[in-house]
């Protein structure tokens, strides 16, 4: 199965796709949307209470963001997806729906590791 690469080129974040590469969007509007340039893994207490046997040996280790955006491809189905959605921003919101499926992925990715 064919993955595509996250990638950055002068400050804005592509992933690859069967046609070319993708526009997502801007590096700073998606490292504010995600807090910032970097990420440190905390974990609750509920969770260490609820999953004792879960390793919290990483716990407040500082990850790059942007590092993680490197390590992040995607199958096909989903830069389908990705391309499907605008990539302009409404007045309303602060995101382009394009944008916001992809820090979606990335706060995941953070969250819980890259699959």
């Amino acid at each position: 199965m064919t993955r595509y690469e996250t990638f950055v080129e002068e400050g804005t974040v592509y992933v690859g796709a069967p046609d070319g590469p993708l526009r997502v969007g801007e590096l700073d509007v998606i490292l504010d949307a995600v807090g910032g340039p970097s990420w440190t893994i905390t974990y609750s207490a509920a969770e260490k209470e609820r999953h004792p046997e879960m390793d919290t040996s990483d716990e407040g280790l500082t990850v790059d963001v942007v590092d993680m955006m490197h390590t992040m491809t995607f199958g096909e189905r989903f830069v389908e997806t990705m391309a499907a959605h605008p990539d302009e921003t409404p007045a309303e919101d602060e995101l382009s729906p394009r944008t916001g499926l992809f820090v979606g992925k990335l706060l995941d990715n953070l969250e819980h590791g890259v699959d």
